[in-house]
């Protein structure tokens, strides 16, 4: 487990740019945990600065929560930038599986892109499968099929990490399989967490080469901060506010002494 602590240490320390193209629903919540977590967040999709950004960043999180057009076409450009600098780039294919058009576009990114991680839920991930799967909105409502199985495949296909977020998170790069079960309920009761869980992720990704261990860092302290916020909250909505004071408060040894981690 101190792999997995030291990749916090490491973003407390370097303090690394993430640079973020996401959906206006949730872009300041990813922004504030980004903050949280001790790197720093730069949210660009400018056609005339959306390259120069990428140049100076040290991860590019991807997020097609509310895709347009002029927007997918953006994060091609930041994208291509980001292999040509070789700089880790964090799929979140929201709502695949819900219209064709998400599910087209998260297709050809990862035909087209080179995705050091993709992270969806279980719909997203099992429709980009192939697998039989229900996404209703921008929620998972069941995949057909072992979730197990279907995230390992799937990441042994793409060559890349891929995870499964649920109650609880499948990680895999094809090769090594972890299963973690920080986290709490309340963390599917608000919109973001999601989209905030792809950018700690990418904070992680930003100081590890190791995309495995980043995003099983990544997992891990977003599910403790979870959990912490939880202990207090009256609700989802007191929630939601403990949650960027218990993410700035986790530390490595925390993930060393609380992460809920199996290999499988």
């Amino acid at each position: 487990m101190r792999l997995f602590g030291s990749i916090l240490a490491g973003i407390r320390e370097k303090a690394p740019l993430v640079h973020h193209i996401t959906n206006y629903v949730t872009v300041n919540d990813c922004a504030n945990i980004t903050l949280s977590v001790g790197a720093l967040p730069v949210m660009a999709h400018a056609e005339e600065e959306v390259e120069e950004m990428v140049d100076i960043a040290s991860a590019l999180v991807l997020n097609i929560g509310t895709p347009d057009s002029v927007q997918v076409a953006r994060m091609f450009v930041a994208a291509r930038a980001a292999e040509k600098n070789d700089i880790p780039v964090i799929l979140d294919p929201v709502g695949a599986g819900a219209t064709s058009f998400r599910t087209k576009i998260a297709q050809k990114m990862m035909q087209e892109l080179s995705i050091s991680v993709l992270k969806g839920n279980a719909g997203e991930i099992g429709t980009l499968a192939g697998r039989q799967a229900h996404v209703r909105g921008v929620d998972s409502v069941g995949v057909t099929g072992d979730r197990t199985e279907i995230t390992t495949n799937l990441a042994e296909k793409l060559g890349c990490t891929v995870v499964m977020s649920g109650p609880a998170d499948i990680i895999s790069d094809g090769s090594r399989t972890y299963l973690c079960e920080n986290g709490h309920s309340y963390m599917g009761k608000i919109s973001g967490t999601g989209c905030m869980a792809a950018s700690v992720i990418g904070s992680c990704a930003a100081v590890s080469t190791d995309h495995l261990s980043a995003s099983v860092a990544g997992v891990i302290a977003f599910g403790i901060a979870g959990e912490r916020a939880a202990m207090d909250a009256e609700g989802p909505g007191s929630f939601k506010y403990r949650l960027f004071d218990s993410m700035a408060s986790v530390t490595p040894g925390d993930i060393d002494r609380q992460a809920k981690i199996r290999s499988l």
